[in-house]
């Protein structure tokens, strides 16, 4: 079987939008779908024709394009479970513990409540490839508009139980200012000191910070090391919960 190829690009502002594709059946999924522009001219690039959108959660800037595209290429839609009646156009409802067969690639649903409540990860077990959105960014999460902290801090420990080799295509492009906000939050931390370094030459360039690693994730991302005990010594937190050490972070960084 050959490799998946994988196309990313900016769609809106910051928006990753990412095409996967399979070079033997000719399938192509998108990564949610930010913007039509960019995704048609990205396809066109390649000469891919899509035949699926994969959904992560509900959020306009995710789900803007699943109509029009829809319409042009009749792509199957999948999205997730406890947000059907949110995503246009969904074709199949997808929850936690599901997987699906795409081009052959066997592909696992993990269900990520936090951002918005029934936001999904697409985990492609066999390519060590995770669709994290906006779960689990480069050196930080999402935002928790519909969930609590604690249920945000249980799905990234979900994600953080996979193998540490996985590739993470994230659905923002946030690592600068995550990393700067980091260092607040684990300035002794020598490898995290290393790679903000190289994100600030990474983005100068205006080159791409994804895919990240999980492996280097739970090195450097502040939001799975609340039980680190430098981070937890720094915030004055020592005797205090994972859960709580974690919702502190998340508050810190909404007001960063």
């Amino acid at each position: 079987m050959k490799p998946l190829e994988i196309e990313v690009f900016i769609c809106r502002s910051d928006n990753y939008g990412v095409l996967v594709h399979d070079p033997e059946t000719g399938q192509t999924a998108c990564i949610d779908a930010p913007e039509v522009g960019p995704i048609l001219a990205a396809a066109n690039r390649r000469g891919w024709e899509i035949s699926h959108i994969f959904t992560t959660h509900h959020h306009t800037d995710h789900v803007e394009g699943n109509l029009a595209l829809k319409e042009q290429f009749g792509c199957e839609i999948i999205g997730p479970i406890n947000e059907a009646v949110a995503i246009p156009g969904l074709d199949r409802a997808v929850g936690d513990g599901d997987s699906f067969e795409f081009a052959g690639h066997t592909v696992d649903v993990i269900e990520t409540p936090g951002h918005t409540a029934g936001h999904v990860c697409y985990h492609f077990v066999d390519d060590k490839l995770l669709f994290s959105a906006d779960t689990l960014f480069a050196l930080g999460c999402g935002r928790l508009f519909e969930r609590a902290a604690v249920d945000m801090w249980h799905s990234l420990q979900k994600l953080a139980a996979l193998p540490d080799e996985t590739a993470i295509y994230f659905g923002h492009e946030y690592t600068l200012s995550n990393a700067r906000f980091a260092l607040t939050i684990d300035p002794d931390n020598e490898r995290l000191k290393s790679r903000a370094a190289e994100i600030e030459a990474i983005r100068a360039e205006g080159k791409f910070t994804i895919p990240t690693t999980l492996g280097l994730e739970k090195e450097t991302n502040p939001f799975l090391r609340a039980a680190d005990p430098s981070i937890r010594r720094n915030l004055l937190m020592e005797s205090r919960s994972n859960e709580d050490v974690f919702a502190e972070i998340r508050k810190r960084k909404d007001n960063f």
